[in-house]
């Protein structure tokens, strides 16, 4: 079914709580969903941001509210047992928050679960997850899951995807609140409400299914891990330099360039001291520019690593061997990319996803660790603790 508004006549399951205000433009996503712009703006006064915490609101002694935007204050009757989400980062964090998995997301193929093979005792079957996302975002099935919570940036929906304030408004009302930030990259030029950091969001959900206690653990976990290997750093004149490419092919001939910004998928970049070598070089953001470059741009660039991106996340799923007898063994061979520092020096990686939490963001640093500084972090070494992460997950930790 379409995503076109239907009657449905169900009551209220929760106060509605209205949208903040934030314009929203159409630009071109890669690496999203995204059917093109409608346009439209929020309609109320919510503000661009709030203090987070649960607070007790007036519906009874259960009732709380958590606050975050673009939406502002949003009060829950009680503490969601059901969700869905937009994208794997915010189901890395309810995993991690004990939760079960989301009962839909955009594009499950982008929720990178395999993660999990390496934490005891967690697990997650994708394809349990509904695709909310197909050639529209399909309201029907939001009926159908009738989630508790529906974690999603609404600003993100209204400019790509055909919906309306309206459909916002209905999901709201008659299945349940809609709460939610787009963190990924902050090259968004819809975007114009506050950005959040990992942790930062995540203590957000973590206040939503009344789980602190675990956020706390895990922050403590993280804090103690960056640290650890930020001691193990060279100086910052001897970092190597990055460039963050998705490509669409195994032979590719023009790639999607993403300079490192402040978003959650650059976290472990920033974390392990890389440079932007797009961004040395005056490269735009294919979210900002809309323009692939070709292999002369690159190789004015010259970065000292390649990091690889496949939209589908296919990459992800693919062994070392497999990357390096595809990808690796073409440019090895091009005339062009043969002559890149990055590939004369056996130095192009699986550059991770778009989308990591908590979890996957431990793994994706760690794994950065081993791909940027190789001499200082050898591949047999593991630099957290997977039996911790499990134990909190499950609520021993």
């Amino acid at each position: 079914m379409t995503d076109d508004s239907a009657a449905h006549e169900e009551p209220t399951r929760r106060e509605y709580v209205k949208y903040g205000s934030a314009i929203v433009g159409g630009a071109l996503l890669a690496g999203c969903t995204g059917e093109g712009s409608s346009g439209g703006a929020n309609d109320s006064n919510g503000s661009n941001d709030s203090a987070g915490g649960n607070t007790t609101a007036g519906g009874g002694e259960s009732s709380y509210s958590v606050a975050m935007a673009p939406r502002g204050e949003v009060a829950f009757e009680s503490v969601p047992e059901t969700w869905v989400a937009n994208n794997g980062s915010w189901a890395d964090m309810g995993i991690a928050l004990g939760q079960e998995p989301p009962k839909g997301l955009w594009r499950p193929n982008r929720y990178h679960t395999h993660v999990y093979d390496e934490i005891p005792g967690v697990s997650v079957d994708k394809s349990t997850i509904d695709k909310l996302w197909g050639k529209s975002l399909n309201k029907e099935l939001f009926y159908e899951l009738d989630a508790d919570v529906h974690v999603f940036d609404p600003v993100f929906v209204l400019s790509r995807s055909k919906w309306k304030q309206a459909d916002l408004d209905e999901v709201d009302e008659n299945i349940g609140p809609v709460f939610g930030n787009s963190i990924y990259s902050q090259a968004f030029q819809w975007h114009d409400h506050q950005y959040y950091t990992l942790y930062e969001a995540f203590e957000k959900l973590a206040h939503v299914f009344g789980q602190e206690q675990r956020y706390r653990k895990f922050e403590r976990l993280h804090d103690e891990f960056i640290g650890r290997v930020q001691q193990r750093l060279p100086p910052e004149s001897e970092r190597p330099s990055v460039a963050i490419l998705l490509i669409t092919s195994d032979q590719p001939e023009e790639f999607y360039p993403y300079p490192v910004n402040e978003g959650t998928s650059y976290k472990q970049w920033r974390d392990l001291g890389a440079r932007s070598a797009l961004t040395e070089a005056g490269i735009e953001d294919f979210y900002v520019s809309g323009s692939t470059i070709d292999y002369e741009a690159l190789a004015e660039a010259d970065p000292d690593v390649l990091l690889m991106w496949d939209g589908s996340g296919r990459f992800e799923r693919q062994s070392r061997e497999e990357f390096q007898n595809g990808l690796v063994s073409f440019m090895q061979g091009h005339d062009v990319a043969s002559q890149l520092t990055a590939v004369n020096n056996d130095d192009v990686y699986r550059g991770a996803g778009i989308y990591q939490g908590p979890i996957v963001n431990l793994a994706w640093t760690e794994r950065g660790a081993w791909q940027l500084y190789p001499d200082e972090f050898d591949r047999d070494e593991q630099l957290f603790d997977r039996q911790r992460v499990a134990d909190i997950i499950n609520g021993d930790g």
